[in-house]
């Protein structure tokens, strides 16, 4: 082979980085700023930091089970570009924006009226739960934009550019703090003016990738309309994603939903130990997002070899800095809950929980490396079957958590013991060649 997928046999750790080090600047500021959310909100008070855990892990259960916008995007152009079909790849990431757009909208027309219910599920205190519903219902007002920010990542990620996702994701989110510190602390509108920040902030940047992304079609004579067989072939290949995102999700809220009977200490420290643990995953999800844009290349282009040798060099790569970030974590650690003006039996719980999350990095460190790679090759069926395996063995620990009266800590070992799964059963797809198919489309 010639060109530019052959090149990075000569520097493989180029081309990583080349997409990994921007996607890591636009994963890492989300959380950042998230975290930031959470030190002004802590300020006004341990429940409505508890309110902000809980709808936020709602919001988030939501909207991120159409994370295959985001995944799915990213294979499909990859793989059309690495054909060398740029109009289709083009093409594919204007039928998502459009599916998009359509699932935003059912999401906030299912999620606002029932607002309530699906708060009460997480079984918080009274006052827990009335924030926690006010933000909730606020903050779906921006779910169409949400949705749209993450179709749009996935087209630019596709084409090779993780630039443009980290210039949009440090203005938005820059822009949603200063909002929030002003309506929540300036003028005092509580947990409801962090949430308004939220909103005006999604939409912002929906706006600015839609303007990219339109701007690309027209470059490359591609229509902006609807196109109906796209939009299906879309829906269809993420329907499998869906069911890995579902079966993630359900680990995030049944893991809120126990910390939060735990009492309001313990779901205001499970609040910020998961924004930190969030914080690393994303962080590490930068070499999968490499993984994604680069299987699914050099995949379209038949180039298994590259494929096979990039796999290996990004596990290495997940592995040294989720070791790095959890000797930082730990280095960081006694600092923590003072950052977020964490009442002392909230700095006590997390500062052991913090401990957990540090170990976990490592392994993090590969499966979210392995999770990327097999998302960029289109191997969604495994994903799906692997995730509900991992659920299940999540659900037993869970189980003998709540039965044993474990705490906070105990549910944090329930989450390892479902990285664990996660890690043996994406090591053992892997190793195999079942998911090494070839094409500008998997069959």
């Amino acid at each position: 082979m010639t060109g530019r997928l052959a090149d990075w046999r000569f520097g493989p750790d180029a081309e990583i980085l080349r997409l990994a080090v921007p996607a890591f600047g636009a994963l890492v500021a989300e959380p950042l700023f998230l975290l930031a959310d959470s030190a002004i909100v802590g300020r006004i008070g341990t429940a409505p930091l508890g309110s902000l855990g809980v709808a936020a892990q709602a919001l988030s259960a939501l909207v991120n089970v159409s994370i295959f916008l985001a995944y799915g995007t990213t294979a499909a152009v990859a793989r059309q570009l690495g054909a060398g079909n740029h109009a289709d790849a083009i093409r594919q990431g204007i039928d998502g924006l459009w599916l998009a757009g359509a699932i935003g909208v059912v999401v906030f027309a299912i999620g606002a009226p029932l607002a309530r219910p699906i708060v009460a599920v997480f079984g918080a205190s009274a006052a827990v739960t009335a924030g926690a519903v006010t933000y909730l219902r606020i903050s779906l007002l921006g779910a169409p934009a949400m949705l749209a920010v993450l179709a749009g990542t996935g087209v630019l990620r596709g084409l090779q550019n993780t630039a443009t996702p980290l210039i949009v994701s440090v203005v938005a989110n820059v822009v949603n703090v200063a909002l929030n510190a002003t309506f929540v602390l300036g003028l005092r509108w509580g947990i409801a003016g962090s949430a308004w920040g939220t909103v005006i902030a999604q939409n912002g940047a929906a706006v600015a990738y839609l303007a990219f992304v339109v701007a690309g079609a027209r470059k490359a004579g591609v229509r902006l309309g609807a196109d109906l067989a796209g939009l299906a072939a879309a829906a269809k290949t993420g329907a499998s994603l869906v069911i890995r995102t579902i079966a993630l999700q359900a680990v995030l809220v049944a893991a809120t939903a126990i910390a939060a009977r735990l009492g309001d200490a313990s779901i205001a420290a499970h609040q910020v130990a998961f924004r930190v643990w969030s914080l690393l995953a994303f962080a590490l999800d930068a070499i999968a997002i490499a993984g994604q844009a680069i299987t699914g290349k050099y995949l379209g282009a038949g180039d298994v070899a590259g494929a096979r040798a990039a796999t290996t060099r990004m596990i290495r790569w997940g592995l040294g800095c989720g070791a790095v970030f959890g000797i930082v974590l730990l280095v960081a650690r006694p600092w923590l809950p003072a950052l977020f003006a964490a009442a002392p039996p909230v700095a006590h719980l997390l500062l052991i929980v913090l401990v957990v999350v540090a170990i976990q990095q490592p392994a993090a460190g590969v499966v979210f490396v392995l999770d990327g790679v097999l998302i960029g090759a289109g191997d969604q069926d495994y994903l799906a079957v692997a995730g509900l395996v991992s659920t299940a063995v999540f659900g037993v620990g869970a189980v003998i958590v709540v039965t044993t009266g474990a705490g906070l800590l105990g549910l944090w070992f329930a989450i390892s013991a479902w990285l664990a799964a996660r890690l043996v059963t994406l090591t053992m797809r892997a190793r195999g060649a079942r998911w090494l198919v070839t094409g500008a489309v998997r069959a």
